[in-house]
């Protein structure tokens, strides 16, 4: 179907979600008041109808990868400063970068793997359905080799493996770490947070070079990606230097564009335990 279509089913498929099944309505409004306290309760409401219409559209937009083709992607997603791509490769710096679950990462992903000069991994944690898990891989690895999505725990492995090779790893830097996992924590838009050390650790232990890559909607269907540069040489950065940066700079791109997150992830279900 054409994208106006799909469009119009969006809608469909957000009054479904926000009014008649209230998927994640809880979750989704607590993450909101907890992390905008100042916020009146109209301002939460149009922040979470907001996200979820752009919720709907992500699923519909994710769902047409099967029949999307290059030409579409290379309209509706766009590059801002693909120069710093060039530099660093050019330098033969391999590249660890960080997203957050902003605009339409899935559709960055793919379109990272189509024009970058790099060999681009995506390292993700695999659903439990094995049917929508080998489903999903499809549509992630339409236009890149099946190995280009690796499971998250092998990852560290999987680069080491690729050795020679410029590579360029994409991983999510607002995922939440099992309680055995936690070995750090910050404040995140004003709630102490437990956040993963493996950009940081594994970027050190390869000197891969870190960038952000912040992935914004333009207009709806529309996207643009602009990458920020952490560290250049990260074994020359201090402890837990990265993981704040990364986390800071993500942290500034919600403020700005609220309705942009994934607010019905359960990012803050643990809770530190006092000494």
């Amino acid at each position: 179907m054409p994208f106006s279509i799909l469009y119009v089913k969006a809608k469909f498929l957000f009054f479904i979600a926000f009014y008649v099944i209230r998927y994640r309505r809880k979750v989704v409004f607590e993450n909101l008041r907890n992390s905008f306290p100042d916020k009146t309760d109209k301002e939460i409401l149009l922040i979470a109808k907001k996200f979820y219409q752009n919720l709907a559209d992500l699923i519909i937009e994710f769902l047409k990868i099967y029949s999307i083709t290059k030409s579409d992607l290379e309209k509706r997603v766009h590059i801002k400063n693909i120069e710093l791509l060039d530099e660093l490769y050019a330098k033969d710096k391999n590249i660890m970068g960080i997203i957050g679950h902003c605009g339409n990462w899935e559709w960055g992903m793919i379109y990272l793997n189509m024009i970058s000069k790099y060999k681009v991994l995506g390292a993700v944690k695999p659903l439990s359905n094995k049917y929508f898990e080998e489903y999903f891989h499809s549509l992630r690895t339409k236009f890149s080799p099946p190995d280009a999505i690796i499971h998250f725990k092998y990852m560290l492995r999987n680069l080491v493996k690729l050795k020679g090779t410029k590579t360029m790893c994409i991983l999510a830097g607002d995922q939440t770490p099992t309680k055995n996992e936690i070995n750090y924590w910050t404040t995140f838009l004003n709630q102490d947070t437990p956040v993963f050390l493996g950009t940081e650790k594994m970027s050190q232990a390869l000197d891969y070079a870190v960038i952000f890559v912040d992935i914004q909607r333009i207009k709806r269907g529309y996207y643009e990606i602009e990458f920020h540069l952490i560290a250049e040489n990260p074994k020359e950065t201090k402890e837990f230097e990265i993981t704040e940066q990364h986390v800071r700079f993500l942290e500034k791109l919600i403020k700005q564009h609220p309705d942009n997150w994934l607010w019905s992830h359960r990012r803050w279900k643990h809770k530190r335990e006092s000494n």
